[in-house]
């Protein structure tokens, strides 16, 4: 949670997809949230140790890590292992749901089933 309440709260965005993070970007700013994106796996862990958000929106399919290598990563680091993750997905077998939510997924969304409303609406809850 953010240190006061002049602190907006902090949306870490990992998703490989640079029009979803143009299009998620604005409706989460529109909603009052401060949000950092990374391209790509490894980019999400280095800025998730760094800036410490407040919940991590996180694809699985990326560049140099996957979300599943991410997450397990962020659940195995005692400084971050507490900050919610909503996996964000194209990935929607129940396999992978599985996965995400045994390595500490908080939800797990799949993309094609949202709208970007819907999204905003399920960090509102986590947050």
């Amino acid at each position: 949670m953010p240190s006061s309440k002049t602190d907006k709260i902090k949306i870490l965005l990992a998703e490989d997809d640079r029009f979803l993070i143009k299009v998620l970007r604005l409706k989460l700013i529109k909603a009052g949230f401060e949000v950092l994106s990374a391209v790509d796996g490894e980019e999400a862990a280095q800025k998730i140790l760094a800036e410490k958000p407040d919940l991590v929106l996180l694809d699985i399919i990326m560049p140099k890590k996957n979300g599943f290598e991410v997450l397990a990563e962020l659940r195995n680091n005692p400084d971050v292992k507490d900050i919610p993750v909503i996996i964000l997905s194209n990935l929607g077998q129940d396999k992978d749901v599985e996965q995400g939510k045994k390595l500490g997924a908080t939800d797990y969304l799949i993309k094609t089933d949202l709208s970007l409303e819907e999204v905003v609406e399920k960090v509102n809850k986590y947050v």
